[in-house]
C-alpha cells in the first residue's frame, strides 16, 4: 500500500469518528513490516478526559490483529489534514514502532526525541510480557 491509499485509509477512518464536543474527526492509518493495514478513529467522551484517540484505537487494533511492528502511520482530519499525534499517542506509537517508522513522513524519532521506551525499564525487560526486550513474542490467548 502506498504512502497516499495509507491517508486514505486513515481519512476513511476519521469519517467514523465519534467526535460530538470538538467536532475533529480523526483518523489514523498504520502499515506494519509484514503488510497489514490497520485503522483507528476518536471517540470523545463528555468528560474529555476519557476520550479515546485515533491512534489508541490503532495501536488496539494492532494488539487485536496479533501485534507486529508500525513501519508507517497516518493521521488525518476527516478533511485529509495532516495532524500530529499528541504526546501520549506519540508515546502509544513509539512502544509499537519498527525502527525508522514515520507518522506523516516524519520519522517518530524526530517527533518524540530521546523517548522512553522499554529499554529504560529496569533489566530492559518487557513490561506486559516479560520478555526481554526488543522480544515481539505474543503471549497464546486461551
Amino acid at each position: 500500500m502506498s504512502s497516499v491509499e495509507l491517508r486514505g485509509a486513515a481519512v476513511k477512518a476519521a469519517r467514523r469518528a465519534y467526535a460530538p464536543y470538538s467536532h475533529l474527526s480523526v483518523g489514523a492509518a498504520g502499515r506494519t513490516t509484514d503488510g497489514r493495514v490497520l485503522t483507528g478513529c476518536n471517540v470523545e467522551n463528555a468528560s474529555y478526559g476519557l476520550t479515546l484517540c485515533a491512534e489508541c484505537g490503532l495501536v488496539s487494533a494492532l494488539t487485536l490483529s496479533g501485534g507486529g511492528r508500525f513501519a508507517e502511520v497516518a493521521c488525518v482530519s476527516g478533511s485529509g489534514e495532516d495532524l500530529t499525534p499528541c504526546g501520549r499517542c506519540r508515546q502509544l506509537l513509539w512502544e509499537h514502532a519498527a525502527e525508522g517508522c514515520t507518522v506523516n513522513g516524519t520519522r517518530l524519532d524526530a517527533l518524540l526525541p530521546q523517548a522512553f521506551g522499554r529499554q529504560d525499564l529496569p533489566y530492559g525487560t518487557d513490561a506486559r510480557q516479560g520478555m526481554p526486550y526488543g522480544s515481539d513474542a505474543r503471549q497464546e490467548l486461551p
